[in-house]
């Protein structure tokens, strides 16, 4: 069971989210937020809290970032892009219920003030950022992390402010292979 209640772009979703644990639901119905949505996930954030848990597509950025935008002290659960893919397709239904599992237990608070702790220098000497491999290296780099993944500037932005410390940073670079 989820303490906090789940925000998802659709029904599909609802149902994958079902088969992997008991939770509690509220759908965006996509980018426009119909009427009534946005109050209802903030009223679920103030009693109980939320995770976002959106599509790792363009459309899914776009929603989460309005969410939180408005909603303060959201959870963030990332699905990495090959785990929600299937025949073309990318979204949360897709995923198996594992993998939604470990997006859940992985999900991060989006700290309120801002943090400087990583800089682009981080990235470039990290080869995240100037170099071939750097979309990559972030992809992997996003996963081990439970971020997702994110263009530099994403990428930057959710390392600062997904409380990451030096000492994940380390772990998860180590891992990947400097």
């Amino acid at each position: 069971m989820i303490k906090e209640i789940i925000v998802v772009e659709g029904k599909d979703d609802v149902a994958a989210i079902k088969r992997a644990v008991d939770a509690e639901l509220i759908t965006t119905g996509g980018f426009a937020l119909p009427p009534g949505v946005m109050e209802r996930i903030k009223r679920a954030a103030e009693k109980r809290g939320v995770i976002i848990f959106t599509d790792p597509d363009f459309a899914g950025e776009k929603i989460r970032k309005t969410i939180a935008a408005q909603v303060p002290n959201c959870k963030h659960a990332f699905l990495p892009r090959e785990k929600a893919m299937k025949n073309g397709d990318i979204g949360i239904e897709n995923a198996s219920p594992e993998n939604i599992l470990i997006a859940l237990k992985n999900a991060r608070s989006q700290t309120i003030e801002k943090r400087q702790e990583f800089t682009q220098r981080d990235l470039i000497i990290n080869q995240l950022i100037g170099s071939e491999q750097a979309a990559v290296r972030r992809d992997h780099l996003g996963k081990l992390l439970g971020i997702g993944y994110g263009n530099a500037k994403q990428f930057l932005n959710r390392i600062n402010n997904y409380g990451i410390t030096r000492e994940e940073w380390q772990k998860a670079l180590k891992i990947l292979g400097r």
